[in-house]
């Protein structure tokens, strides 16, 4: 059995750009802009400020990888917040025209042009490549490169499947649309429970130092004079 060809560092990288979405670069010009970046950072380091020899290459190591963060990590973790959070209003629509006795594409034909939102635009560039040749199902499959979404590319994935396989996509639809639901409802109680935490480190952060100025401050004052 043959094995599987293992996917380079590049391809992984253009894997992670193309959930970005609107990426105007590739992964070879990230490296390459990253690295000379890196080099320019630490030669500014070195003589335009009195940082010590020793720690300006772990400065610089931490540039590399702090720029990946905010480049490709953080955008296409708050891209893929986005998404989930059109995805409920999207899915149901859909599922309203499927309803309807209408077909996959020409419900999401007029889903796309009744919702406006970042995941209707990434539907409307799949069914542009329908339009261009590709069958739904492939234009689908292709859609979920671009998707840094589990839960979304997991509907996707239902979708195609019912298409391929013939099992009532409806049924299905309205399991997705009950999960989102859920997920939804979740992620609001472990935003409401973070609040306490929250609250108390603004206590410790705030609170404690004024309130040992307080207490305090009065001693200070009599000691200064």
């Amino acid at each position: 059995m043959a094995r599987k060809k293992k996917m380079s560092s590049v391809e992984k990288l253009d894997k992670q750009i193309a959930y970005l979405g609107t990426a105007k670069f590739t992964a070879e010009k990230f490296l390459s802009v990253r690295l000379l970046t890196m080099v320019i950072f630490a030669f500014a380091l070195y003589y335009f400020t009195d940082i010590s020899y020793f720690v300006i290459p772990f400065l610089a190591i931490a540039y590399y990888y702090l720029l990946y963060y905010v480049v490709i990590t953080a955008p296409i973790k708050k891209r893929s917040m986005r998404l989930e959070r059109d995805a409920l209003n999207f899915f149901e629509v859909l599922t309203l025209s499927l309803e309807s006795g209408r077909n996959l594409e020409k419900s999401l034909e007029i889903t796309v042009e009744n919702v406006s939102s970042e995941l209707s635009d990434e539907f409307q560039k799949a069914l542009t490549e329908v339009r261009y040749g590709k069958s739904l199902v492939e234009a689908l499959k292709d859609m979920k490169t671009r998707i840094p979404s589990e839960t979304i590319n997991n509907i996707l994935l239902s979708i195609t499947e019912a298409s391929i396989f013939g099992s009532s996509l409806l049924e299905n639809m309205y399991a997705q649309i009950e999960f989102l639901r859920e997920k939804q409802v979740l992620n609001v109680r472990e935003k409401l429970n973070q609040i306490p935490n929250k609250i108390s480190i603004i206590s410790v952060l705030f609170m404690v130092p004024l309130m040992l100025l307080l207490i305090l401050g009065p001693l200070l004052v009599q000691y200064i004079s």
